[in-house]
Formats: structure tokens, C-alpha cells, sequence
């Protein structure tokens, strides 16, 4: 059974950074893609990033493209999601989710196991 724990979400003020772990236990890490998704108040959970097994890969929604930065640590079985300039429209509860998928992936139904989320509020 593979458990994700998400952390690293706090009240921020906008323009702030922050930066989100994910730590995976429980299967191969070194497996898997992992992605990142978010769901604002009232919204649908929308992809944010993904990166493939070995990092050399990833992808991202347009909408934080230049200002978040997907990377991971094999070693550590984590996965880092570094947000600069953030704004209030990137509050939201963030998900780290894993996937077999070979190459990184928007698709949801392709992620397997889901943390519980960590809550991030951006402050005007």
C-alpha cells in the first residue's frame, strides 16, 4: 500500500514563495511519476505540474508556468513544488498523487494513490 503525506502549506502573502513536499512510502518511488494537482473553494481539483520517474521530465499547467518548479529526490522519496510569485487565485489545497504512467501526465485518472492534501492560503 503506497501512502503519500503532503506538507509545507501555510498563509502567505502574495508575491511570497513557498515550498510543498510530498513523501511517499510504502511502494518503488523511483517508479513512479508524480504530479501535482490543486482545488480552490467551490472548484474542480485541477492539474498543477507532473514529473516523470527519473526528473528529466516535466509539465505544467499554464497558469503557474515560470513561477512553479516541480523536482524530486529519488534518495528521499520526495517530491518538492517550489511556488514563487504566488497570487490569491493559487489558494487552494494542493495534492501529490503517484502514477505509472512513463511520462508526466495532466490526465487525473492516471494517478493511483493521493495524499490528503496541504492547505495553501495567499493573502492580498
Amino acid at each position: 500500500q503506497v501512502h503519500i503525506l503532503e506538507s509545507g502549506g501555510r498563509l502567505v502573502q502574495a508575491g511570497n514563495s513557498l515550498r510543498l513536499s510530498c513523501v511517499v512510502s510504502g511502494g518503488t518511488f523511483a517508479w513512479y511519476t508524480m504530479g501535482w494537482f490543486r482545488q480552490a473553494p467551490g472548484l474542480d481539483r485541477e492539474f498543477v505540474g507532473s514529473i516523470d520517474w527519473s526528473g528529466g521530465r516535466t509539465l505544467y499547467t499554464d497558469s503557474v508556468k515560470g513561477r512553479f518548479t516541480i523536482s524530486r529526490d529519488n534518495n528521499k522519496n520526495t517530491v518538492y513544488l517550489q511556488m514563487n510569485s504566488l497570487t490569491p487565485g493559487d489558494t487552494a489545497i494542493y495534492y501529490c498523487a503517484s502514477s505509472l504512467s512513463e511520462s508526466p501526465t495532466i490526465r487525473s485518472a492516471a494517478y493511483h494513490y493521493w495524499g490528503q492534501g496541504t492547505q495553501v492560503t495567499v493573502a492580498s
